[in-house]
């Protein structure tokens, strides 16, 4: 385990990226000795910052939750990060590029609940009956590390690459579709990029909430009423540029769009 001076200074060299909009050095290779542990303190070390500064935590993300994203990353276990409010983006927003590094976006369904969720033994039919509807969703990835040769180490630490996300569509009650073949077809700039199911997510988009809930209770956490949880991608990730206009169409679910300038 690193001690919390180092850990300190790693939220730090972080927070700065992030303000200045630039990358730092893996940290598996400024600390090589680095565990999973150490990268959840630092992203717990981001969270407590966040909300003595104010800002309120709108929920959650899960990330590395299917193959393909599995195979882009090179990494192969999920990972989660927090989401704060100041970071949710509503359907046709216009979003600054620039605040960003390495943008790209994912395909999701985001779970809205109305009980709380607290490991361990969660199962996807608690996930069901926890969550009042699950509504389309997009994410917006952005690195503060260096993306070559990360580690699921450098990810977590990251935040797990959350730059934001923009919710839209048609919310559905979690019994009224079949989430599994819950599909979406990805353009950014009236040409289809990506296109997935949300099976891909764990065979079900709600295992990734359970294991959300189960990894939480390991560090005295859980899910609360009223968050957000971004279930995990569908799709490979698709970067985006300034002036690139992003259009996600998930059938009876309704559509997502937003424009990067």
């Amino acid at each position: 385990m690193l001690e919390q001076d180092q850990l300190s200074t790693i939220a730090d060299d972080l927070a700065r990226a992030e303000a200045e909009r630039t990358m730092i050095p893996r940290l598996t290779a400024q600390y090589p000795e680095m565990t999973v542990e150490d990268s959840y303190a630092v992203q717990n070390e981001w969270r407590k910052r966040g909300i003595q500064a104010g800002r309120r935590v709108a929920g959650r993300k899960i990330g590395l939750t299917s193959k393909v994203m599995q195979v882009a990353t090179g990494i192969t276990e999920p990972d989660y990060g927090t989401i704060f409010a100041d970071q949710v983006y509503e359907n046709g927003s216009v979003i600054e590029h620039g605040q960003y590094s390495n943008v790209r976006i994912e395909v999701e369904l985001a779970f809205v609940l109305k009980n709380d969720l607290t490991g361990p033994d969660v199962s996807i039919f608690d996930v069901l009956r926890a969550t009042e509807y699950v509504v389309p969703a997009l994410e917006v990835l952005s690195s503060r590390i260096e993306m070559e040769g990360r580690t699921i180490v450098d990810t977590i630490s990251d935040n797990a690459a959350l730059g934001a996300m923009v919710l839209g569509g048609r919310p559905v009650a979690p019994d009224a579709v079949d989430l599994r073949w819950v599909s979406a077809l990805l353009y950014r700039n009236e040409t289809i990029e990506e296109s997935g199911v949300a099976a891909a997510v764990l065979n079900h988009p709600a295992t990734g909430v359970a294991w959300l809930a189960n990894k939480l209770a390991e560090h005295d956490d859980g899910l609360k009423a009223g968050e957000v949880i971004l279930a995990g991608s569908f799709t490979r990730p698709m970067w985006v540029e300034a002036g690139d206009t992003v259009h996600a169409d998930y059938n009876e679910l309704g559509a997502i769009t937003c424009r990067f300038v």
